[in-house]
C-alpha cells in the first residue's frame, strides 16, 4: 500500500505561481512512476508532468516550460512548480505512483487561477 499527501494548492491570479507537493508513505525510488494529473470540470483526466524509470521526466505540452517536476528520495517527496499559471490550468491536482503493478492516488489538491 501507498499513501500519497498533497499540499500546496490554492487561488491565484493569472501569471502568479504555486508550489505543489506530495509525500509519499514509502521510498519513492521504489515506484515506476510518480508525478502528478489533473482534472478540470466535465473533462478527463491528464497527465500534467511524472518521473518515469530511469529518471526521465515527461511533460503535457500546455505546462512545457511554465511547470517543473522535481523530487527528493530522503524525504519521499515530489514537487510541482507551477509558473506563469492561466485561468486554463485551474483543475484539481492529484499525485499518483505506480509501486509493483498498481497505480495510488492522493485526494488531490484544487488550483484555482483567476483572469
Amino acid at each position: 500500500q501507498v499513501q500519497l499527501v498533497e499540499s500546496g494548492g490554492g487561488l491565484v491570479q493569472t501569471g502568479g505561481s504555486l508550489r505543489l507537493s506530495c509525500a509519499a508513505s514509502r521510498n519513492i525510488s521504489s515506484f515506476n512512476t510518480m508525478g502528478w494529473y489533473r482534472q478540470a470540470p466535465g473533462k478527463q483526466r491528464e497527465r500534467v508532468a511524472v518521473f518515469i524509470i530511469g529518471g526521465s521526466t515527461v511533460y503535457e505540452d500546455s505546462v512545457k516550460g511554465r511547470f517543473t517536476i522535481t523530487r527528493d528520495n530522503a524525504k519521499n517527496t515530489v514537487d510541482l512548480q507551477m509558473n506563469t499559471l492561466k485561468p486554463e490550468d485551474t483543475a484539481n491536482y492529484y499525485c499518483t505512483a505506480v509501486y509493483r503493478g498498481s497505480r495510488y492516488w492522493g485526494q488531490g489538491t484544487q488550483v484555482t487561477v483567476s483572469s
